[in-house]
């Protein structure tokens, strides 16, 4: 879909946060010890998927020596290795990996994007710059015909889901694993919680809790 290509185009070459902006160039510089010798992507990220989606998974931001070095979606660390191997199991994934922008993987009826698109210092977004990011998800939800169920990977997606909503429930939805929400007349949002390494490794996430939330989103399919 030619529109939805413009916009990640539009995203990528985004400048709205000096801040943001500073950040991701300045991580590709410097480089983790480990990927000295490859190259980094260091710049906003755009989304990745199929432009037919039926479901959008929503994550926080792009990790530093994660999808801003690989230049794609949860590619490149932990929480993406978990992602992958979980749209592989339930159909979703060409493979049950993601390592690079070049390594063929490709997304059946999924689109991933991020509350923002650059890697934020120590992993934390200022409200305004979550502001400026905001945009473009709409323009997304706008262009994604076919979209009926979006998965927030945690709290700060799971808010920013409910900032875009047309109405809320009451009482007002909480965020909590695999709680589901109909907050758009066609649209359901799922919020699971993210799979970082704080949560995995902890035991908090596990594979099966994880699998659990795109059981619940093709049975909303159904």
């Amino acid at each position: 879909m030619q529109d939805l290509l413009e916009l990640q185009n539009e995203i990528t070459n985004c400048v709205k946060c000096p801040r943001l902006v500073n950040h991701c160039r300045e991580v590709a510089t410097t480089k983790r010890r480990m990927y000295m010798n490859l190259p980094y992507w260091g710049k906003p990220v755009p989304s990745f998927g199929d432009t037919e989606a039926r479901i959008l998974l929503l994550g926080l931001a792009p990790a530093a020596h994660g999808a801003n070095r690989t230049g794609r979606m949860f590619t490149g660390d932990r929480s993406g290795d978990w992602v992958y191997k979980t749209l592989y199991k339930y159909g979703y994934a060409k493979h049950g990996f993601s390592s690079s922008i070049y390594d063929g993987q490709k997304l059946y009826y999924v689109y991933i994007t991020g509350a923002i698109h650059c890697a934020p210092p120590l992993n934390k977004p200022t409200l305004q710059e979550l502001s400026n990011c905001k945009s473009y998800l709409v323009r997304e939800l706008q262009l994604l015909k076919r979209l009926k169920v979006i998965i927030a990977l945690g709290g700060i997606a799971f808010k920013t889901c409910m900032s875009l909503a047309s109405h809320l429930p009451s009482p007002k939805p909480k965020f909590g694993h695999n709680l589901k929400y109909k907050l758009w007349q066609d649209k359901w949002l799922i919020a699971s919680y993210h799979p970082s390494q704080q949560n995995t490794q902890t035991g908090r996430l596990t594979e099966e809790m994880f699998g659990q939330v795109f059981q619940s989103a093709q049975t909303l399919l159904s």
